[in-house]
């Protein structure tokens, strides 16, 4: 007999895409602020500028990604629903 392939299959694209981005991920339960929404943003910066984070969050003794996300929930507040 054949056994079944461990390599996961691509999903179907989601009906609703709004619910679906919002929706909390099935993985288990992190700690953290950001456990119950939380999603991996990759960005390329420069060499200088990733020291100078490095450096401030350092100094702030706070750790990359919570001054990160610290600064970007100032920049994006959460809209209110029906607002763009």
């Amino acid at each position: 007999m054949t056994e079944r392939s461990s390599k996961r299959a691509f999903t179907a694209r989601p009906a609703d895409p709004e619910s679906w981005v919002k929706s909390p991920d099935p993985r288990p339960e992190r700690s953290g602020d950001a456990a119950n929404f939380s999603a991996r943003l990759t960005i390329d910066v420069t060499p200088d500028l990733r020291g100078q984070i490095k450096i401030a969050a350092f100094q702030r003794g706070v750790t990359v990604a919570d001054m990160l996300r610290e600064l970007l929930a100032r920049e994006f507040p959460p809209a209110e629903r029906g607002t763009p």
